[in-house]
């Protein structure tokens, strides 16, 4: 069972919940019942505004839909969690009723970013803006975990979001991160600049949140200007539109390469229990996608693969750690 938030999205509850019969997938949805339809579904009109401090309204609002949701995967009741709202509202729940692994500094948002040769995982992309070289080393670890155990990917490779390939260049928190990944099990390849995120030249790219997330939205952007411009340039002329024609299917699979709802969003690592944070903006096949996303996460045990990842490296912090004081949502969203 996966427990859904129906609130948050652009598209409003009835879009989310075409998603999940889309998906073909057992989920309880979370949501006014007067906007939704099927077996599970959990009357939760109030929702978390954008505007709001995270932390503060999960706290104050225990009838928002996604702290029930939240709530539903830290009891037990579903095994995953689903939202297509805000991040910080989302990551706050998360933190509050599913809690991280225990050891884990801060937890993640991989974004699969769909590019030809891909998808590249990129994290943080804004979960957390300030990072320290010891949560750098475990995004990497947690970040190649994913890849392995629910994209399938053997031994990704690694790479740091730098200002250059050199391994002295970056921040310090970067260099140090560095020196730490080099002498490690991943198959580390070093920095990688901006321009190396389209190509796939790793899978694994690890920033802090802030960069992360900028890096993100100029890539969708850049991406979503490009997509409009061939279908213009197509439409410009009765020669184009002919060779438009002519190239339809050809052009047609590159778009799709591109659709984010493709991949199903960003999951945030690091947590006790899978947590996919789909595109505000996505339609019911994204949402369908996010949902397909979180079940290959469970079913492939991605929790506990990240778990034992960060064991055998030596990248857990010593003290215990799990509690909602230790951990406050920064301020940057992905959504």
């Amino acid at each position: 069972m996966i427990a859904l938030d129906a609130n948050g999205a652009d598209g409003g509850p009835a879009t989310v919940a075409a998603g999940a019969r889309l998906s073909g997938l057992e989920v309880t949805l979370f949501g006014p019942a007067s906007e939704l339809d099927g077996e599970h579904v959990v009357d939760a009109p109030v929702k978390i505004e954008g505007h709001e401090e995270p932390v503060r309204a999960v706290r104050r609002k225990p009838e928002a839909s996604i702290v029930q949701a939240a709530k539903a995967v830290g009891e037990g009741r579903a095994d995953a969690l689903v939202s297509a709202g805000s991040t910080g509202p989302t990551l706050a729940a998360a933190t509050v009723s599913i809690k991280r692994i225990v050891g884990v500094h801060r937890p993640a948002l991989a974004a699969l970013i769909p590019v030809p040769g891909g998808p590249v995982l990129l994290l943080d992309a804004g979960a957390s803006v300030e990072v320290r070289p010891e949560r750098l080393v475990q995004f990497a670890h947690m970040g190649a975990a994913f890849m392995e155990s629910v994209m399938g990917v053997a031994q990704p490779t690694v790479g740091l979001l730098s200002v250059g390939e050199e391994p002295g260049k970056g921040t310090p928190e970067v260099i140090e991160a560095h020196a730490v990944l080099s002498d490690g099990p991943l198959n580390f390849a070093g920095n990688v600049e901006g321009f190396d995120l389209p190509g796939a030249g790793t899978r694994v790219v690890v920033t802090d949140g802030f960069t992360g997330n900028v890096a993100l939205k100029v890539m969708e952007g850049s991406s979503k200007t490009v997509r409009g411009a061939i279908s213009e340039a197509a439409r410009s002329s009765v020669v184009s539109s002919l060779g438009g024609l002519l190239m339809r299917g050809a052009l047609g699979r590159v778009r799709s390469q591109f659709d984010p709802e493709r991949v199903g969003g960003a999951i945030l690592v690091g947590m006790r229990k899978p947590v996919v944070v789909a595109h505000g903006s996505f339609g019911p096949e994204g949402i369908a996608g996010a949902l397909r996303l979180a079940r290959r996460a469970v079913d492939e045990d991605m929790v506990g693969q990240t778990a034992t990842a960060l064991e055998a490296a030596g990248a857990l912090r010593s003290a215990p750690v799990g509690s909602v004081e230790q951990m406050t949502p920064d301020s940057s969203e992905a959504s």
